[in-house]
């Protein structure tokens, strides 16, 4: 594991980000790695068909419900 410097305000929307995610800072700074580094190598796909793919592939059901869908 390494230290990232990055500026107060980034680490401020990070942290607020983080708690409206119930995630850690260091969980929601992974995610939005992740995430940046799939819409570089994927740059037509939309974020929710990034975040599908990536659900699918950790064996999660991404389907909509049918009655969800209206």
């Amino acid at each position: 594991m390494g230290i990232v410097n990055i500026e107060d305000e980034l680490h401020e929307q990070l942290r607020r980000a983080a708690k409206a995610s119930y995630r850690s800072i260091n969980a929601q700074a992974a995610f939005w790695i992740r995430i940046g580094i799939l819409c570089e190598m994927h740059p037509g796909v939309t974020f929710q068909e990034l975040v599908a793919r990536e659900l699918r592939a950790a064996g999660v059901d991404a389907s909509v419900p049918a009655d969800a869908a209206a």
